[in-house]
């Protein structure tokens, strides 16, 4: 019995995979790739005679299913996701029946969409005496928010919210801003295909207008949403700085200069 490892291909261009999970492409007897949003690009590494599908019309049955088969000629099976394996990206509901059946399993760590996009925005998402925190979310839709977890309620925190997988549900995050006390002139980014060569596209708002400059680009799927306090912070004439690299600040590795 071979191996499945689930590996997160990044956000969309090939050359953002990690260095293990390119070596473990070009290990691979067998890969099956979310081709719905995962790049063929990234099969370039495989080895002649590897086993290549597309799960974008699998059901989670189907895609176990194939992993297992595969693992029982194969000493290496990659299961290659977007992003990173275990942000949305139904890890344990594959794992329970691979271990069930026995099969190996490990987890090759992927650049996830939301840093992608603030790479692609050039923005941080923190910043001294602004924002400390990031939250990872998304918006309610046919999959129910857990209590305690409604977007209204960790937008009360005021601090960077990454919204996944919900454009179509712009105005529904607009609602739940206003909501948590955030005024209309709060910056927003929207990036679509975040590092995709050729297809990524970067809109700027507020909370006012987002909707409609996202309608105007025809933004409608594969997008990051965030609201930060922290974005546009490039064009600020004043910021409170890191004390890590503060002449008066002394730590184990440098002795205050000043």
């Amino acid at each position: 019995m071979g191996k499945v490892w689930f590996v997160g291909a990044g956000p969309g261009d090939p050359d953002l995979i990690t260095v293990r999970g390119r070596d473990l492409i070009a290990r691979a007897g067998a890969i099956l790739f979310a081709g719905s949003l995962v790049s063929a690009a990234a099969m370039r590494w495989a080895p002649a005679g590897c086993e290549i599908a597309d799960s974008k019309d699998m059901t989670l049955d189907e895609i176990v299913a194939w992993l297992i088969a595969r693992a029982q000629a194969n000493e290496v099976v990659l299961r290659l996701q977007t992003g990173d394996p275990s942000l949305y990206g139904a890890l344990i509901e594959m794992a329970q029946p691979l271990d069930a059946a026995g099969v190996e399993l490990g987890v090759v760590a992927g650049v996830s969409s939301a840093m992608a996009s603030a790479a692609a925005a050039v923005e941080s998402l923190t910043l001294p005496e602004v924002t400390q925190t990031v939250i990872l979310t998304r918006a309610e839709g046919r999959t129910p928010m857990p209590d305690g977890e409604s977007l209204e309620d960790l937008a009360r925190h005021h601090c960077t919210l990454c919204i996944y997988l919900s454009i179509t549900l712009l105005a529904r995050v607009v609602g739940a801003l206003r909501a948590a006390g955030w005024r209309d002139d709060a910056p927003m980014l929207v990036v679509h295909k975040a590092s995709w060569p050729g297809e990524e596209r970067i809109v700027r708002g507020t909370l006012a207008d987002i909707r409609d400059k996202c309608r105007a680009e025809k933004i409608g799927s594969q997008a990051m949403i965030i609201a930060s306090p922290a974005l546009g912070a490039r064009r600020w004439p004043d910021l409170k700085k890191s004390k890590l690299y503060d002449a008066t600040f002394t730590h184990r590795f440098r002795r205050a200069s000043e």
